[in-house]
This record gives structure tokens, C-alpha cells and sequence, in this order.
């Protein structure tokens, strides 16, 4: 980054107390931008932030000595009724309606972007930035979101749905560093944050008790006990609710002998989580809504390639169809596909877009999507499912 071309434009850094969004806000700071340390207060409560390691006062408090150390202005901004609203209502929401949510997505999307775009140009800033480890690329008339350089830290996943409008006002300093790079950096400049662990699990409510945290919470959707059951229907146990199940899930079923078993699907309405042999869970494509694109829309036939978890590696796919709502695509080895989780499309290290996963697709069904007089009804369906 050059000081000639900045301008003095001012950037507002969300600060979370930790290493990398530390080493971005001094490196901006050492590029000559005009540079405001934010950070964001989510939640607040016993559950989630100690055990995560994120979103605690020892938080607020490592990103005040890191501003100060480096010389800008640092200030804590409330955005707890936004998180809530559009985090946690949806995480329980979903949880009880036999879905496997994806908070991190939803509050790049919605919270840690948007919200804060917002709440930054009250501060009179051009430019906003954080500590993701992905890259921008500015190109004439749109931004482009790639993955970031190190594959094993690389969060684009996570970024797909954040506003494209956004993304022309966003910086991702570190995200064409290593981890390893970013430690030594932010300890060559003596930052305090240097060797901090990095946050671990959903900050509001750790994996180990996510269940109890959707039992808890108040929500519209009821809790729904019901059966675990065989591919033959055969009941094998009784469960506490479905929200403690996700496609795939191999422990905790409560039907213990013999060979192993999956979760392969799960009906709400009737309370039924069906298991199975591991081949229940594969699956030939997916469809996916509320989509987000980032690029043009894929015609069908495009060669690209899928990723259905942030831990999973991306997966060579062909679109079948898509608008700017939804898409469906065939892809060989997909396994667990997990409604409510989020489907990002890749062109190589480039995301296209993505959505929410609806439904695992087999064969029979993508080839009667791909007429292209389908599609319209295809995706009515796949809306009508989801609602």
C-alpha cells in the first residue's frame, strides 16, 4: 500500500482484540490512511465468549492497547440488537426447524459488514477493514472476492454473501499473508497481541452446548422431540428435539450396535431423524437459495467448483441452473449435504457467488432440472420447500 495514492482516506478497522485484525489496522496506519479502531460489541452474557476466546472485555481491552500503541482513535460500538436479530434469532430458528446454520456467514453478512459500513460513515470513513484472511481485487465496475493466499486459513467462505457494494469499500490487509507471516509482523512491531490464541467456535455459543443454548433461548419455533429411525422406518430411539441433529452426524444418536450409522435426513414436521449406511448421506448436486452473486450469473453448463463447509475442500461442479435467487449443481463425492449450511461457488481461487444449501440433489432429479423450461418451476419449489 502506498501513502502517495491514500490520500489520507480514512478506514475504520474492526478491531477484535486479536492478531490479525491488529497487524491490519498498523499496516494501514504504516500505508499513511487516516485510520479509526472499532471494536464491535455482539454479545454479552456467561455463554459463549469465554469459552470462544472472542467478543470479552480482556477482548476490548487488547484492542485499545494495540490502538494505542500504534496511534489512532479506538472506540466500542453496540451492535447487539443487530447480532441478535440477525444471528442468534436465526441460529435457534433454524436449529428447531431441523436446519444446521451458518452464524459466522450470517454475520459477515448482515452484522460485521453491512451494519458496520453503516455505523463507519457516521466516522466519516471511505473505506472499511478487518482481519479476514481473504483478498479484494478492485476491478472497473465491480470488486472481486478471492480466497486469501494461506488455504488453510482462507475464509471466503465465509465472506460470499457480504454486499458486493461493501466489498468496494472493504480492505482485507492480511489477506495475502500466512499466519505464520502475521505473527512474526505484529511481533517485529511489538503489538501485545502478538502470540494471542486465536478465537475458537460460535462466540455466543460453543459447540459443546450449542443444543442447551437453543433450548433455552426464546423462539416462535417449537422444540420438536420425536424418533430416530432406520431406512426401513424401524424406530431405534426417542430424542429431545432435532435441533440436535445434523446431516451426517455420526455420534450421539442414541441407537447404539452394529454397523455404523448416519444421519441422512431429518423431517421436522414429524419430529424423524432418519439414519443410514454412509452411501445415505452422498449425494450427485444441491440446490441453494437466497443467493448472493458476486460475479455474473453463471450460464448452465459452467464448469466451476463447490465448497459446502468452511473445512471441506472444494468440490469440481457444473451448474445446471441458476438466477439471481437460486442455483442447483451437479458434483461427484459431495457428502453430508446439509440444509442450511452455505454453498459458495468458485471459478479457481475467485468466488462467484453462493447461497443456502435447501436440499441434496441425486442425479435423476438435476437432469430434470436442466431444461430450461424447469428452471422458473424448479426454483418455485425449492421456495416453497424452504417457507
Amino acid at each position: 500500500m502506498s501513502a502517495e495514492c491514500t490520500h489520507r482516506r480514512r478506514v475504520v478497522v474492526a478491531m477484535s482484540g486479536g492478531v490479525d485484525s491488529s497487524l491490519a489496522a498498523a499496516l494501514l496506519v504504516e500505508a499513511g490512511y487516516d485510520v479509526v479502531g472499532v471494536s464491535m460489541r455482539l454479545w454479552e452474557g456467561s455463554e459463549g465468549a469465554a469459552q470462544s476466546g472472542c467478543c470479552t472485555l480482556d477482548d476490548f481491552l487488547d484492542a485499545r492497547r494495540v490502538a494505542e500503541l500504534i496511534g489512532i482513535p479506538f472506540y466500542v460500538m453496540d451492535f447487539r440488537d443487530a447480532f441478535r436479530r440477525a444471528v442468534v434469532d436465526d441460529f435457534v430458528t433454524e436449529y428447531r426447524r431441523g436446519r444446521t446454520p451458518n452464524p459466522c456467514a450470517r454475520c459477515n453478512q448482515f452484522v460485521k459488514f453491512a451494519a458496520f459500513w453503516d455505523r463507519a460513515r457516521e466516522l466519516g470513513a471511505e473505506l472499511v477493514a478487518t482481519g479476514h484472511y481473504a483478498r479484494v481485487r478492485q476491478g472497473p465496475d465491480r470488486a472481486e472476492l478471492w480466497r486469501g493466499v494461506e488455504p488453510e486459513k482462507d475464509q471466503s467462505y465465509f465472506l460470499f454473501a457480504v454486499d458486493a457494494g461493501v466489498l468496494r469499500h472493504t480492505l482485507f490487509p492480511v489477506g495475502g499473508m500466512t499466519k505464520a507471516a502475521v505473527r512474526a509482523e505484529a511481533e517485529r512491531r511489538g503489538l501485545p497481541v502478538a502470540r494471542k490464541a486465536d478465537s475458537q467456535e460460535v462466540c455466543f455459543a460453543p459447540r459443546s452446548t450449542y443444543a442447551a443454548f437453543v433450548e433455552r433461548q426464546p423462539s416462535t419455533e417449537p422444540l420438536r422431540p420425536g424418533a430416530v429411525v432406520d431406512e426401513a422406518g424401524v424406530e431405534l430411539a426417542r430424542h429431545a428435539g432435532v435441533h440436535r441433529f445434523t446431516i451426517g452426524q455420526r455420534r450421539g444418536l442414541g441407537a447404539s450396535g452394529g454397523r455404523p450409522r448416519y444421519v441422512t435426513a431429518i423431517d421436522p414436521a414429524r419430529g424423524l431423524v432418519r439414519v443410514g449406511p454412509a452411501t445415505g448421506v452422498a449425494a450427485d448436486g444441491l440446490v441453494a437459495t437466497n443467493a448472493s452473486w458476486l460475479s455474473p450469473i453463471p450460464p448452465p453448463g459452467t464448469r466451476v467448483e463447490v465448497q459446502i463447509r468452511s473445512r471441506c475442500a472444494p468440490q469440481a461442479a457444473r451448474v445446471v441452473w441458476a438466477d439471481a435467487g437460486g442455483f442447483a449443481v451437479a458434483a461427484e463425492q459431495l457428502r453430508a449435504v446439509t440444509p442450511g449450511q452455505a454453498a459458495v461457488v468458485y471459478d479457481g481461487e475467485r468466488v462467484i457467488g453462493g447461497g443456502w444449501i435447501a436440499h441434496a440433489r441425486h442425479a435423476e432429479d438435476l437432469a430434470q432440472m436442466a431444461d430450461v423450461s424447469n428452471w422458473p418451476a424448479a426454483a418455485a419449489r425449492e421456495e416453497a420447500t424452504e417457507g
